[in-house]
């Protein structure tokens, strides 16, 4: 199963952060927002099919996060949760940790923003269209 959702990069993602990479529905960028690879994505956690849901509610579940713009594409691949909420409207979170709040899609993710290939991050770094595609097996 997977869902998709269509974003776009800005100006001031960085990829930075050591533990979370988020995709989001807002349509700004701070510089502080160092884990925001996408903003002004057309779908939220909240949005997402309840078959899917539940299958992300498996501890034995694998999610993969693909993210593509620009002719370039990386993923990254974590666990499922039985605590996973997908109640979100704005955010979607990947997590290195096992944290779960209303906006993380994944637990035990690789790794986090800063593990994304550079190419894709300055792609996104440039504006670009991005697709987000998550599936859980």
């Amino acid at each position: 199963m997977e869902e998709v959702i269509h974003a776009r990069g800005h100006e001031n993602v960085s990829a930075e952060h050591p533990s979370t990479f988020e995709v989001t529905t807002d349509d700004y960028l701070t510089p502080a927002g160092d884990c925001i690879l996408a903003i002004r994505a057309d779908r939220a956690p909240a949005d997402f099919d309840p078959e899917f849901v539940a299958a992300c509610r498996n501890a034995d579940a694998t999610i993969t996060v693909t993210i593509e713009a620009d002719g370039h594409s990386d993923s990254v691949t974590g666990r499922g949760d039985p605590d996973l909420e997908f109640t979100n409207e704005r955010s979607a979170v990947g997590r290195t940790s096992d944290y779960v709040d209303d906006r993380t899609i994944m637990t035990g993710a690789e790794f986090a923003a800063e593990g994304f290939d550079r190419d894709l991050v300055d792609a996104l770094a440039d504006g670009g269209e991005a697709t987000v595609t998550i599936t859980v097996e």
